[in-house]
């Protein structure tokens, strides 16, 4: 039996091997700093010409078609999963949109850059009338024995302590 045992031995030794310090599992392993946790909500690949978001089309199991009805009249549409192979999620079961993507009661959707930029001058838009609206009428407000003066300031101050 301890000639068995001497020739299993001899017979390893025969063999062309590295030494255990040449041995390298690196290539094998994952970097352990690489590892990132999955988005609740995954985002496409961005597209040339399109901007992508979530629009809530239920809350708390109720649907909220005024709002669906909304984003859907300001150009967004819904996007087709199957054209979205790197999303790879199943979307919320009984769901209206079968072929898009619903996560929790949010639906990706896309819409024309042009568009999307157009809205976003329109709001600023409005922003800017409301701006001065609110000056105006602190304007008018004023009486020629007390005026009153505008700084319309921002400021961020920071406590040393």
């Amino acid at each position: 039996m301890t000639e068995e045992r001497l020739e299993g031995t001899l017979s390893l030794d025969k063999q062309d091997r590295k030494p255990r310090e040449q041995d390298s599992r690196k290539a094998d392993s994952r970097p352990s700093d690489s590892w990132v946790p999955a988005s609740t909500l995954p985002m496409p690949d961005p597209e040339a010409g399109w901007k992508h978001r979530y629009i809530r089309v239920s809350s708390l199991d109720h649907a909220d078609v005024k709002n669906v009805s909304k984003r859907f009249r300001e150009g967004w549409e819904p996007i087709v999963a199957s054209d979205y192979p790197e999303l790879d999620i199943m979307s919320d079961l009984d769901s209206r949109w079968p072929d898009g993507v619903e996560v929790g009661g949010l639906l990706l959707c896309k819409m024309p850059t042009e568009r999307v930029d157009a809205r976003k001058k329109h709001y600023a838009e409005l922003n800017q009338r409301q701006l001065q609206s609110v000056d105006q009428g602190f304007m008018n407000e004023q009486d020629p024995r007390m005026p009153k003066h505008n700084e319309s300031k921002s400021r961020t101050s920071f406590r040393k302590g």
